[in-house]
């Protein structure tokens, strides 16, 4: 699997990289995702997120996740052609690292654990979960519980 992370410069130094590639590969292994996936993981701040939310969603607002797949989610679309390289090309999780910090914060837990529901959160919505409806919501929050449960008994 490769899995590119991309930290700002502002930031940099107080993240481990590696573990936030760990846990995004976790997320992919419990998925069963093939071994030649690909995806991408931006830690940024509230102003870039922004920018992307209201670009993307039409939403002015800062935001803790947002993911851009490649991969088409709807039966009724077209699909990508698999690229010559084999490597499936899932898309890109970004995460605004001081809304991980305020949302930590409310939740009154490390900022740590925040982080790897995020990631998991994102890493999900690549592969096709949704949470815009209650059901699917429901099915999504169950997967990344048994994910992040996973992901602690390491």
């Amino acid at each position: 699997m490769e899995i590119s992370i991309l930290i700002d410069e502002e930031f940099e130094g107080q993240l481990d990289s590696g573990w936030l590639k760990g846990i995004a590969e976790q997320t992919l292994i419990a998925e069963g995702a093939n071994s030649n996936t690909e995806i991408g993981l931006v830690i940024t701040g509230q102003e870039r997120i922004r920018e992307l939310n209201r670009d993307y969603r039409g939403i002015d607002a800062p935001t803790d996740v947002l993911s851009f797949g490649m991969a088409q989610e709807k039966s009724d679309s077209p699909t990508f052609v698999t690229p010559p390289d084999g490597i499936l090309h899932l898309g890109e999780v970004i995460i605004s690292y001081p809304q991980a910090i305020l949302q930590a914060g409310e939740h009154k837990h490390p900022v740590e654990e925040e982080l790897e529901l995020l990631v998991v959160h994102g890493v999900l919505h690549l592969l096709g979960y949704d949470d815009e409806k209650t059901e699917l919501k429901r099915a999504m929050r169950a997967r990344e519980t048994e994910i992040l449960r996973r992901l602690t008994v390491k």
